[in-house]
């Protein structure tokens, strides 16, 4: 069930006692400039790094090859066909097809794509909270705060801090740049958002910060397809910043 929410008619659409004092409580945290809001109290988010555990799992049991500590340096190919690809330290692997899901990395690995890919940095910051009971998920749900106009969304409580990021346009940039990191307009630009929205998290202490990586494409759309001019040559990108 879902419930929509008018936040200055305060105008709640739900039938369920636990998810109506949740909306309240999150209302009372919030100082909202935006009219409206849409609550679902059943959405979530997936820990990337489970995932990935959860993959390596499963392939194992499958019985494909992992290879750690390899990094792809090329493509070997001949004649707009790729036979498969040349690592780092010049050993080959040959196969009949190749898929390359770099994420940011895609248009610095290939540089024939960077007409269609661009790799962009975003600030994501854990914030400790004074009063962490406040920030509980069921209390503090995932928001996107009118992310087209601020770009920035938010989690609730996890191992003690509160992840807020901006999904913004973000700074053009390599995944490697000695750029990849958080500046202090950042900083300043998240304590402006914060008092504007969520006062009480406004001086709260910075514990961590980091640059996420987008791989944009021209249209915002994923890119999962053979490249035309390279047989057997797939590109798996265009991703969010969440997945690699």
């Amino acid at each position: 069930m879902r419930a929509v929410v008018s936040w200055k008619n305060r105008n709640i659409d739900s039938n369920d006692s636990i998810r109506q004092r949740s909306i309240n409580v999150f209302q009372r945290l919030l100082q909202i400039d935006f009219r409206n809001g849409f609550f679902d109290p059943d959405a979530g988010y997936v820990e990337s790094g489970r995932v990935v555990a959860t993959l390596v799992e499963t392939r194992e049991s499958i019985g494909v090859e992992l290879r750690e500590q390899a990094k792809f340096a090329a493509l070997d190919e001949n004649d707009h066909r790729v036979r498969g690809i040349v690592l780092e330290d010049r050993q080959r692997l040959s196969g009949d097809a190749v898929v390359i899901a770099a994420g940011a990395w895609t248009p610095y690995l290939l540089p024939f794509t960077k007409k269609f890919f661009r790799a962009t940095g975003h600030p994501v910051f854990h914030l400790k909270p004074e009063d962490p009971d406040l920030f509980l998920q069921e209390r503090f749900p995932f928001f996107g705060a009118d992310i087209s106009t601020t770009g920035y969304y938010g989690f609730s409580l996890n191992q003690g801090v509160v992840k807020i990021a901006n999904h913004g346009p973000g700074r053009e940039m390599s995944p490697d740049s000695p750029e990849r990191v958080v500046t202090r307009e950042d900083e300043n630009d998240l304590r402006e958002f914060l008092r504007s929205t969520i006062p009480v998290l406004a001086e709260a202490p910075i514990v961590y910060t980091r640059v996420c990586m987008y791989c944009d494409t021209n249209d915002g759309d994923f890119w999962i397809a053979p490249d035309p001019e390279r047989s057997n040559l797939v590109i798996a990108t265009g991703d969010c910043g969440t997945w690699i």
